[in-house]
């Protein structure tokens, strides 16, 4: 773990091939693939991935504001200077400055911030009993699109599944062709509903981009059993409330809980065609 001053902690992930995570032990797959404490109240908490050079990574203000400062691997004097991001409220009301102007999320809502945009901050609001806590994703960026504040009732929702195969689900696009331009991130949000518990299951891949999931609105006593691997090679890891895992390009990303919850799902990489995947039969899985 490494410090960039007193408020900000960040950690570098290097890539792992499909032949080494397939003989690794529970131990190291959470090592290589699972973020953990990503909300520390007063702190920011970033992994540098090499995956597509994916930021991940939590803000949770308590007290003063919590500037966002460039780290190391991004080679910059601020942090946006040569990426984008996105900011996704999953808790209490809280408020992001952004070269100059304020904006208020509440849960569930979306911040885009274009490359070139300085001076970001994060507020908490007025209820130190339900702080925020900001789920933060950036990749690079190759051209400045304007910021967008996206509220969760303004995304474009799909209600897909049923409650006979347990995966009824509502799937919220904050980023899609019709919407906010950015250059490689696509991010979006799948609710299960109660009684449900499989997210996307059947499975895919798509090597052309890699992709994080944030299980949240999990209860304290529940997990997520995450899997991933090749499909002809799958491991698992046991998740927890507020935990992220990082998916490389060549692993299926799916999930089963011991109660419904909710996930952000973010890529990176080469397109961003949502439906632009590689689908694996049920009978490829092993």
């Amino acid at each position: 773990m490494n410090h960039t001053d007193n408020h900000t902690d960040f950690t570098s992930r290097f890539a792992i091939d499909p032949v080494s995570a397939a003989a690794m032990g529970t131990d190291e797959l959470r090592h290589n693939f699972l973020i953990e404490d990503l909300f520390q109240p007063g702190r920011i908490s970033l992994t540098y991935t090499h995956y597509d050079r994916m930021i991940v990574g939590g803000a949770m203000p308590a007290g003063a504001p919590l500037p966002l400062q460039a780290i190391k691997p991004t080679g910059t004097k601020n942090f946006l200077d040569r990426r984008e991001m996105i900011i996704v409220n999953i808790a209490g009301a809280g408020v992001v400055k952004a070269s100059g102007q304020s904006y208020e999320l509440q849960a569930r809502d979306m911040l885009y911030l274009g490359m070139g945009t300085d001076e970001v901050s994060f507020a908490a609001a007025t209820n130190p009993a339900e702080p925020a806590k900001f789920y933060l994703l950036s990749a690079p960026a190759h051209q400045s699109h304007p910021n967008r504040l996206i509220r969760i009732g303004d995304a474009k929702r799909l209600d897909l599944g049923s409650q006979a195969t347990s995966n009824e689900r509502s799937i919220f696009q904050f980023i899609h062709a019709d919407g906010v331009k950015t250059c490689q991130l696509v991010v979006g949000m799948t609710q299960l509903a109660p009684g449900s518990v499989w997210n996307t299951m059947p499975c895919h891949v798509h090597d052309r981009r890699m992709e994080a999931y944030l299980y949240f609105d999990l209860p304290e006593t529940a997990r997520v059993f995450h899997f991933m691997g090749e499909p002809d090679e799958t491991r698992h890891l046991v998740v927890r409330n507020e935990e992220a895992v990082l998916s490389p390009g060549w692993s299926i990303h799916s999930g089963a809980g011991t109660s419904n919850y909710a996930f952000i799902w973010a890529m990176a990489g080469d397109n961003v065609d949502y439906t632009d995947v590689d689908l694996v039969a049920m009978e490829e899985l092993k």
